[in-house]
């Protein structure tokens, strides 16, 4: 199915709702297309195209919800998903924590779809990941990558007259480029709305040039370090913390956001003065839907100020329980930098290690975020300024909130998944054994 325009996803929407018996009801489409490329070793081994469809109907009576899903949109089909949702709700127990529908909303437009990304093709695609393959081949390196766009439309609409809908696109590029021996490696990886501000050929020279710099590593001992992540090992570590920003496990004491003897931490400073972060889907770096599953709008929100939480998220059950406005958790996070680069914090070190990226991170205490997980693909020694040495890889353990107050240097924010964040300095980050991977 092509993508749906506003008043075609709107006459969908209207036409299942009229088959809807129940007290309540919400329903929603969502279409989508695009296309990838998948290489490695230098040649690309897979290719294709994709275009997806759906349709979701909750249904309830009283405080019991049933939820049916089809992707076939004929009305025969359409008739079919809401009686189904409908079955499933009689069958449902009740819900004591069930919210009315919401009614109409008002929402900013959304900005999260390029032209330029919903037009790529088959070839289009195929030459950006030549200029990656020529990147490796020139340097006598292997490279495995992939590339994948997708554009789409989202709408919602419920029996209390709220309609939403929005169109966005998007383009992932990642890629691992490694000398033939396996000793040394190197990764990128990048995503934008708009394909016009990807280049795959000097994302892929950096990741060539760490793989042939990283050959060699020496092994240095564990422990606490000043440690430089660039702006993907500082998303690894800090994109997903506004997830944490729940209001509701605070108030539980299921947060490090808990107060002891109850309560939440809000108003307190927990991180270090120069730490501010927001979200906001209208920024035109990591742009995202104005509206979220419920209809609720999405603005900007400011979640630290200057090391202070100055908000927590409500969701509509939790608001009514602690007579507070309900506000959606962040769908993007937008963090305050500073000036230069990446670069510029190497220069300014006296002794430290520049991390390229974390992987296999897993949650150790819920409680404080405690984190472990270990370095790849291009991990290196610092010494007056200067990249000398490359070193084995570490394993690590700390928590974003020690981090937060360690910060000793941010250079400018750049787009890294779906947070603009800068590439930090960080004292005192703890190493806890050495890792064979490269």
């Amino acid at each position: 199915m092509a993508i749906l325009s506003k008043e075609d996803a709107q006459s969908i929407l209207k036409k299942l709702l009229s088959f809807s018996k129940a007290d309540e009801c919400q329903v929603s489409v969502n279409a989508s297309q695009g296309g990838n490329i998948r290489y490695a070793r230098n040649a690309v081994s897979t290719a294709g195209e994709v275009s997806n469809a759906s349709i979701a109907v909750s249904a309830s009576f009283g405080k019991r919800t049933g939820t049916a899903t089809i992707n076939e949109f004929d009305e025969e089909s359409l008739r079919k998903v809401v009686a189904r949702a409908e079955e499933l709700a009689r069958l449902a127990p009740e819900n004591p924590e069930y919210m009315p529908l919401l009614g109409p909303q008002q929402y900013a437009e959304s900005i999260a779809h390029s032209a330029g990304t919903a037009a790529m093709t088959p070839e289009s695609r195929a030459e950006m990941v030549a200029r990656s393959l020529g990147a490796a081949k020139s340097a006598g390196l292997e490279a495995a990558g992939y590339l994948e766009n997708n554009h789409g439309c989202s709408a919602l609409m419920n029996s209390k007259g709220l309609f939403a809908y929005s169109t966005d696109s998007g383009v992932d590029f990642s890629v691992t480029v490694r000398n033939r021996e396996g000793t040394g490696s190197g990764y990128t990886s990048q995503q934008y709305n708009d394909v016009s501000k990807l280049d795959t050929l000097a994302l892929s020279k950096t990741a060539a040039f760490k793989a042939t710099r990283s050959s060699g590593a020496k092994a240095i001992e564990p422990g606490k370090y000043t440690v430089i992540l660039e702006p993907l090992a500082a998303a690894d570590m800090l994109g997903g913390i506004l997830r944490s920003f729940d209001a509701r496990s605070a108030d539980e004491g299921r947060s490090f956001l808990s107060k002891k003897g109850g309560g939440t931490r809000l108003g307190e400073q927990l991180f270090g003065d120069q730490v501010t972060i927001w979200s906001d889907p209208l920024h035109p770096e990591v742009p995202g839907d104005t509206w979220n599953g419920e209809g609720l709008p999405l603005t900007k929100t400011s979640w630290v100020e200057k090391g202070v939480i100055k908000n927590l998220a409500y969701s509509r059950f939790w608001a009514s329980q602690k007579n507070v406005n309900p506000l959606p958790g962040s769908r993007n996070m937008i963090m305050l930098g500073g000036t230069g680069s990446t670069e510029d914090l190497i220069r300014g070190t006296e002794k430290g290690i520049l991390v390229t990226r974390f992987w296999y991170i897993r949650m150790v205490d819920q409680q404080t975020l405690l984190q472990t997980g270990l370095t790849r693909d291009g991990t290196f020694y610092i010494e007056n300024g200067q990249i000398k040495f490359p070193i084995k890889n570490f394993r690590f353990n700390e928590s974003p909130i020690i981090m937060l107050n360690n910060i000793d240097a941010m250079g400018a924010s750049v787009r890294s998944g779906s947070a603009f964040l800068p590439p930090v300095r960080i004292r005192d980050f703890t190493f806890t054994s050495l890792s064979d991977a490269v």
